[in-house]
């Protein structure tokens, strides 16, 4: 949809031109936007979330994040096959999230990749390095048709920005052209970002 036109996105019931696209699913659960752990997933489970979720948010982050805190015992393995043992953040989207365009936060240049997009951000000192290894961003983004999480506990998880409770082993995987949607023949069915460039398919997220 033209978020400038949705009146012109009602022509999607008349004239509109049929589109396939992925859904993802976690455990069986489907989704169409992204599962968020760690810092969201439990942020979406505050009362006052919906009245002010950019303070939850950070409130949530200072806890999360702190000195003394103590963060979801998460595992999984990245694409490069480093696991991540303490990990703060966890985003999984159907279909990657540009991340090189700071101007179009969000966007997501396609919906029939076939992949999943994959961010995650380790804890503070959540990960020590051995003495004389290279240091390595904190965080790191990807793709993959599917992911496995690992906890030893239920997993608090945001899901269209409901909080829900997952049990482990957290199953990720995509469904290539599962759904079929319609569309306005005046829309372009893609978020400006598409025209400008392909999303990568791996990136490290810068330190700090």
């Amino acid at each position: 949809m033209d978020p400038h036109d949705a009146l012109g996105a009602l022509e999607a019931f008349t004239g509109g031109l049929e589109r396939l696209i992925d859904v993802a699913e976690v455990n069986g659960r489907l989704f169409l936007n992204n599962v968020s752990l760690g810092i969201y997933g439990d942020a979406v489970r505050s009362p006052g979330y919906r009245d002010a979720k950019m303070r939850t948010l950070l409130e949530t982050a200072e806890k999360v994040l702190g000195p003394s805190a103590e963060v979801p015992a998460l595992r999984l393995v990245d694409d490069i096959g480093r696991e991540h043992q303490h990990l703060a953040v966890v985003l999984v989207s159907n279909n990657p999230y540009t991340l090189d365009r700071p101007l179009m936060p969000g966007a997501r240049p396609a919906l029939d990749s076939g992949r999943l997009g994959i961010i995650v951000l380790d804890a503070p000192g959540a990960a020590p390095r051995p003495m004389g290894a290279a240091p390595h961003s904190p965080g790191r983004a990807w793709s993959a048709p599917r992911l496995d999480v690992s906890a030893l506990t239920p997993v608090h998880a945001g899901i269209g920005g409901e909080a829900i409770d997952l049990s482990p082993p957290l199953h990720f995987a995509i469904r290539p052209r599962a759904l079929r949607v319609r569309i306005s023949p005046r829309h372009l069915g893609m978020p400006p970002s598409a025209q400008l460039s392909p999303p990568r398919q791996t990136r490290p997220l810068p330190e700090g």
